[in-house]
């Protein structure tokens, strides 16, 4: 690309992109490199070159947390006397729960599970996460949660519902509500 300047002067861009981030990914590290290139200027008059010269090279490199898990398993919960148990025992660590009522044959439930997987890793421990499969479970169980709808997730505290966020629309709005809910009461 060049420019005619006023000065006859013609503008050389050696890198059409002046500042170009590159990502390489080499074993699960995160390298982002940052170059910068200068000009070349060329007066024909003169017929002698006045070269700018500039390079600059930021590496930043970013690993993985290896400490934290990237996702967490939700457990089942099959009947009331299990989660009678489950809500005794948060209610003790005075930690609150979400559960997620869910069917096998909703899709959004289906899809939407792996997300709260990975959700729950990043309160790994300031709460825990459960599901309820409504179509393996008895009724009385369904009905102690007042579930008409699914995907249903809900936040227990105490021992009570505190908030809920019924799925019926993307996964990643779903997912923004349930962590401002989470946000809320942790």
């Amino acid at each position: 690309m060049s420019i005619l300047a006023p000065n006859s002067q013609i503008l050389y861009r050696e890198i059409h992109n002046r500042e170009q981030h590159h990502q390489f990914l080499n074993n699960g590290v995160n390298l982002n490199t940052l170059k910068s290139y200068g000009f070349c200027f060329v007066d024909k008059r003169r017929s002698d070159w006045k070269k700018t010269i500039k390079r600059e090279f930021r590496i930043h490199a970013s690993w993985p947390d290896l400490s934290r898990p990237s996702a967490v398993e939700m457990e089942p919960i099959e009947n009331v006397e299990q989660l009678d148990q489950i809500l005794a025992s948060a209610k003790e660590l005075s930690q609150p729960i979400i559960i997620d009522w869910m069917a096998a044959w909703c899709r959004k439930c289906i899809y939407l599970k792996p997300k709260l997987e990975k959700l729950s890793a990043e309160f790994d421990t300031k709460l825990k996460f459960y599901y309820v499969d409504v179509n393996k479970v008895p009724q009385t169980l369904v009905k102690r949660g007042n579930v008409s709808k699914m995907p249903t997730i809900q936040l227990w505290k105490d021992g009570e519902m505190k908030a809920e966020v019924i799925g019926g629309h993307k996964a990643w709005l779903v997912i923004e509500e349930v962590r401002e809910m989470i946000k809320n009461f942790v």
